[in-house]
């Protein structure tokens, strides 16, 4: 059972939007568990198939697809379905929200601290 469809890029959005403390949380929380980075790390290339990623990263289509909605509902991935396979995409706006907040973070931490008396 393999994929034989080739892959139709996600529609494009605009600039992304500032991220609050809440949404960087929820970003890094969904990040946070091995198998869901080495999700990440499979879409890195570009939109793959479930069927590709359950037998690249060795998991049950089960277990696969709790981390997958766990990634999708943080907002990292889109899906699409096509026929009766379901392919998978990073979506870089959120990589770059995260990104963005986290350069705010690291400009700001050099400050010095106020005396406290």
């Amino acid at each position: 059972m393999g994929c034989s469809e080739p892959p139709v890029p996600l529609a494009p959005s605009l600039a992304p939007a500032a991220l609050d403390p809440d949404q960087a949380r929820q970003l890094l929380k969904a990040l946070a568990d091995p198998i869901r980075l080495q999700v990440i790390e499979a879409l890195g290339g570009g939109e793959r198939c479930v069927c590709e990623l359950t037998a690249e990263l060795g998991l049950a289509q089960s277990k696969l697809s709790f981390h997958l909605k766990v990634l999708k509902e943080a907002g990292l991935l889109a899906d699409r379905q096509s026929g009766r396979w379901v392919y998978y995409q990073l979506q870089p706006q959120a990589l770059e929200r995260l990104r963005g907040w986290l350069a705010e973070l690291a400009a700001g931490c050099t400050a010095p601290a106020t005396p406290c008396c």
